[in-house]
């Protein structure tokens, strides 16, 4: 690969799957032998704590790379094989007000991140949930953006004007800037109101097709990721999705997402809208990834959380036939 290809992971509206989206997109990339940075730009520091990081512990991250006070590959942290990490810390919720004066404080990553281009081969940028200063940097260091998106009414109030704020950074600050594709997250084939989000988002991209705006090459990804709720457990355990449970739907879902950027196509699968979908041109000699199994220590700083807790024991039956009370109906009486 030439230089290093920076993807920006962004949607105004939180929990869409941006940070699930980033953390497994970035792990089956590195997992087949790519150099791989991944940047956590969101103050609650989430992609963080999913790689199995305390963002107390986190002594050099983000937060002093935008403040100049550390450089970016020093400020980098090895937690995976092929997978480096700029953390997060509670720090970086100050950032904007500190660089409010600051001259170019919109491009002061993709100045830090220069040196680095012919040292890795893909940087995934974990944008926080808004439109301000730490994802207007993550804009101007990226040349593509990926939107997860969940496919449904509210999730798609927001989306136009997200297209037209990439749209003007594209014009102003970052000519390299585009849209490559929007990213079902949770996604359920079998609901109508899915269906017909996607089918109308494939036609509004499809209708952008020749214009000159940031999103006029933009897709949605031909696969999607389905609800899975091991993909809601592994942050809780510090793991990526892989080394949680390499054999859920989770895990397929996002060996495919994966596949998309390396240019290797996945078996077509049968979705609504898709016949409007411009065909995706396939790599030569594709070799589809294999994931293999990291079986890492979670770090020492990092405590999981038990998602689950044994039910309560029923409450014993009266031998009457009513609700057993500790209580007895005398002792209420006056």
């Amino acid at each position: 690969m030439n230089g290093l290809r920076t993807i920006a992971v962004l949607n105004q509206k939180g929990g869409v799957g941006k940070t699930t989206t980033a953390v497994n997109t970035a792990a089956a990339i590195a997992a087949a032998g790519y150099r791989v940075i991944v940047i956590d730009f969101d103050p609650q520091a989430h992609m963080t704590i999913h790689f199995g990081v305390e963002p107390q512990t986190v002594k050099v991250g983000a937060y002093e790379v935008l403040t100049d006070s550390a450089g970016f590959e020093s400020s980098l942290m090895l937690i995976r094989p092929n997978l480096w990490l700029l953390a997060a810390n509670i720090n970086l919720v100050g950032a904007e007000t500190e660089l409010v004066n600051v001259v170019g404080r919109e491009i002061i990553l993709r100045e830090a991140m220069q040196g680095s281009a012919d040292k890795f081969d893909f940087c995934l940028i974990d944008c926080a949930p808004s439109l301000g200063l730490l994802s207007l940097n993550a804009l101007a260091a990226a040349e593509e953006v990926l939107i997860p998106l969940q496919p449904h009414f509210l999730a798609l109030q927001g989306f136009g004007k997200l297209l037209q704020t990439i749209d003007l950074v594209n014009k102003r600050i970052n000519p390299r800037l585009k849209v490559t594709g929007v990213l079902l997250c949770m996604h359920d084939t079998r609901t109508s109101l899915s269906n017909e989000v996607r089918t109308d988002i494939v036609g509004f991209l499809n209708n952008a097709r020749g214009s000159n705006t940031a999103w006029s090459d933009a897709v949605v990804l031909p696969s999607f990721i389905r609800r899975n709720i091991k993909l809601a457990e592994a942050p809780s355990y510090g793991r990526t999705i892989f080394e949680y449970d390499s054999t859920c739907n989770g895990a397929e879902d996002y060996r495919k997402v994966a596949n998309f950027f390396l240019g290797i196509n996945n078996e077509p699968e049968e979705m609504p809208g898709s016949a409007s979908q411009p065909e995706a041109q396939s790599a030569p000699a594709p070799v589809p990834i294999e994931i293999r199994e990291i079986n890492l220590p979670v770090p020492q700083c990092y405590t999981p959380v038990p998602i689950y807790t044994e039910p309560a024991p029923p409450a014993p039956e009266s031998t009457h036939g009513e609700p057993a009370n500790d209580i007895s109906p005398e002792a209420l009486q006056p």
